[in-house]
């Protein structure tokens, strides 16, 4: 795979009438990957819930058997997401790190219309219904425990093994929902950043911990004010007589050719870019160096206020600024030619629209004046509107689907599960903060950007995240422990009071 920054910084542009953020930001190249694993395939079905087709199709899943126990050791089982599944392998360095101590198999499942799981192919990704339609939560998760069921059936020393799930962002939705709704198929779960109450969560809320973000990075909130005065300047540049801000657009910001500047429409991009940038920093804030959508310095939201925060006399003194920060995402190694606006994701996650068209549906919007971002309301008719145009009558969102289908925040049937966030992550917004009944526990990591806990130990990691991967630690013990599966199984006493098995 080619690093695709050697040429121009990419980013997916977000719905227009409202804003879709992946949850995940994760990429690999070939030259980066570390960890060591063989690639499977499984004939997966297609619909699991109706009777109307018999179709497979080829499911991806990575797995690793170094440290397992092959004398029934637990299976930790990573809930793929949006995008590929090495992607996923290669950022989940807590997976590995404890694999050892536990004896575990890992497995990592690709998600069904992404990356290389495509059930039609290339016309995987038409508006056709009849294609399209199969990609939901529900149905990715009746995939995890078919290839959960198939693994024990199949691999020896593995038919008692206890399976543990594992998944940040959507993953980690999908974690808490698998093991919510098919606790006989996996007997825990570390479910990480997971916002699985995004969808009626206050709509302004995670615009808000963004700006916060920059706020505290800067003195005096300087950062984000100057973030928040640019919208208004961009749109001043752009009335400027015979193009010329538009000239100068495209000369300071080094846009490619296909992203040149010529008219207001242009500006939105360009507005909806920044706005997607800014919210990936928020994210990606971990304390060491990264590379996901780009190549990171540590604390990245710091270095980009470090240019963001300096004071300005008029628009191209401030616009010249956020060029200069957007620069520290865009050419941090120096690499990069030009700044391309329009190009795809490369996560493999670009049908991650049509799930947010339809059951992923969640509200974002900005008041302009409690966070950062240019005035914008939620507006679910425009929204709908948009997505239809986009993938036709199949796009029609559900804004109450995924409430319906696993609760939200009512966690009452639940068991298991550790949910962890970051007060750095904006998806915290959406989260689970409060522990609750039967096992349900929430852990909170003040420093913690977006899933800093599922990433592997680092010597800049806060002493918060190390001491959630310890309490993560010990209920994925007592989950194993008290499975009462194989070799974990507990003897039982007779009426005599003797032990039997």
């Amino acid at each position: 795979m080619l690093n695709p920054f050697l040429t121009s910084w990419a980013f997916l542009v977000p719905l227009v009438a409202a804003h879709t953020f992946h949850t995940s930001v994760e990429r690999l190249t070939e030259s980066s990957s570390t960890r060591v694993f063989t690639t499977h395939w499984y004939n997966q079905t297609l619909d699991h819930f109706t009777f109307t087709t018999q179709t497979k199709f080829r499911q991806k899943y990575l797995v690793n058997d170094t440290f397992w126990d092959r004398n029934g050791g637990p299976i930790f089982f990573y809930t793929g997401n949006e995008g590929d599944i090495e992607a996923f392998t290669e950022n989940s360095g807590f997976m590995w790190d404890i694999a050892p101590e536990f004896g575990a198999l890992l497995v990592f499942a690709e998600h069904r219309y992404y990356g290389e799981s495509l059930p039609f192919g290339a016309e995987s990704r038409s508006k056709d219904p009849g294609k399209v339609g199969y990609l939901s939560s529900s149905q990715a998760l009746a995939d995890y425990v078919d290839l959960i069921t198939f693994i024990r059936q199949s691999v020896e020393g593995a038919s008692q093994s206890p399976v543990v799930a594992f998944g940040g962002s959507y993953g980690g939705m999908l974690a808490a929902w698998i093991r919510t709704k098919y606790p006989h198929i996996v007997q825990g779960a570390i479910a990480a950043s997971a916002p699985i109450a995004q969808f009626t969560s206050p709509c302004d809320a995670f615009g808000r911990i963004v700006t916060s973000d920059f706020s505290a990075a800067a003195e005096n909130s300087s950062c984000s004010t100057n973030i928040r005065a640019s919208w208004s300047a961009l749109d001043r540049l752009s009335l400027l007589p015979n193009s010329t801000g538009f000239s100068w657009l495209n000369t300071n910001f080094q846009l490619c050719p296909s992203s040149h500047m010529a008219s207001a429409a242009n500006i939105s991009t360009l507005k909806s870019y920044l706005t997607d940038l800014w919210t990936n920093l928020a994210m990606m804030d971990y304390p060491y160096p990264t590379s996901f959508l780009a190549p990171l310095p540590a604390n990245p939201v710091v270095a980009v206020c470090e240019h963001l925060s300096k004071p300005y006399t008029n628009d191209t003194e401030l616009l010249h600024l956020v060029y200069e920060a957007v620069n520290v995402y865009l050419n941090y190694t120096g690499q990069a030619k030009c700044l391309n606006l329009m190009e795809e994701d490369g996560i493999g996650a670009d049908m991650w629209s049509y799930q947010a068209c339809t059951e992923m549906v969640m509200p974002f919007c900005y008041d302009g004046t409690n966070d950062m971002f240019e005035p914008a309301p939620w507006d679910l008719d425009a929204y709908t509107k948009e997505c239809q145009d986009m993938w036709g009558p199949a796009g029609t969102p559900q804004p109450a689907l995924a409430n319906s289908l696993y609760g939200g925040r009512n966690l009452a049937s639940a068991s298991n599960i550790v949910f962890s966030n970051g007060l750095l992550d904006p998806w915290s917004s959406g989260g689970v903060l409060k522990s609750g009944e039967g096992g349900v526990v929430a852990v909170i990591i003040p420093e913690g950007a977006h899933h800093l806990d599922l990433r592997g130990a680092n010597a800049a990691d806060p002493v918060s995240v190390i001491q959630a991967r310890k309490l993560e630690r010990a209920h994925i013990d007592k989950w194993i422990k008290n499975s009462n599966m194989g070799k974990y199984k507990k003897a039982k006493s007779n009426r005599k009071g003797k032990i039997s098995l």
